[in-house]
C-alpha cells in the first residue's frame, strides 16, 4: 500500500492531480475517523479532514518520501484537529446534544419512520458515552488516545505524529487510560 501511494505521489509533483485523488481514496475514511474522534462532530471532522488533504497536498513537496506518508497526513489531521480545540467557539449542529438532557440531540427531536433495532441503540448510546468522556479528557491525553486506541497506530507512529518522545507517549496513554477508566466509572 505505502508503494502505491509514495509512487502516486511522485505523479502528484509531476503535476498528476488525479493521482492525489486515489491518495485521497486511500485515506479519507481513516483522517475522518480521527478527526472525529478527536472533536466529537461530524461537521467539524468533515471540514478539518478536507482542510488536512488541501494542506497535505499543497505541502506535499515537503513530504519526506523515506517516510510514511499516513503518519505524515495523520499528523497534519491531529494538528488541525488540536488549532480547532483550542480556537473553538460553540457552534450548534443537529447532532449538538440538547441541553438538560442526556444524550439527546436534535436529531432526535425530527420523528422517523424506522425505530433502530435495540442492539443498535446500545451500541450507539454506549459509543457516545465513550466518546463524551474521551472528549472530556485534557488535551495532551485525548491525542495519544484516540490515536492508539481508536486509530489503531503503533506507538513510534503515534510519537512521529505528536512530535513527542516515545517515553512521553506512553505515560500520557497511560494516564489517559486511567482517567477515562475513572469517568467511565460514574457513567
Amino acid at each position: 500500500m505505502e508503494a502505491i501511494v509514495k509512487k502516486r505521489i511522485k505523479q502528484v509533483i509531476k503535476g498528476d492531480q488525479d493521482a492525489y485523488g486515489e491518495i485521497v481514496e486511500i485515506y479519507k475514511n481513516s483522517v475522518y475517523h480521527l478527526c472525529f474522534r478527536m472533536l466529537g462532530n461530524r461537521h467539524e471532522a468533515e471540514d478539518m479532514a478536507q482542510e488536512a488533504f488541501i494542506r497535505a497536498y499543497v505541502n506535499i513537496r515537503s513530504f519526506n518520501q523515506e517516510l510514511k506518508f499516513s503518519t505524515w497526513l495523520f499528523r497534519i489531521a491531529t494538528n488541525l484537529c488540536i488549532d480547532r480545540m483550542r480556537k473553538k467557539k460553540p457552534d450548534h449542529y443537529l447532532d449538538a446534544e440538547v441541553a438538560g438532557t442526556e444524550g439527546l440531540t436534535m436529531y432526535s427531536q425530527i420523528p422517523s419512520n424506522t425505530p433502530l433495532p435495540e442492539s443498535e441503540v446500545e451500541s450507539l448510546e454506549l459509543h457516545e458515552a465513550v466518546q463524551k468522556e474521551i472528549s472530556k479528557l485534557p488535551e495532551k491525553y485525548r491525542s495519544p488516545i484516540v490515536l492508539k486506541y481508536i486509530e489503531e497506530l503503533s506507538l513510534n507512529e503515534i510519537s512521529e505524529i505528536l512530535d513527542l518522545p516515545l517515553g512521553t507517549v506512553k505515560t500520557r496513554i497511560h494516564r489517559g487510560r486511567e482517567a477515562l477508566r475513572q469517568q467511565l466509572r460514574y457513567v
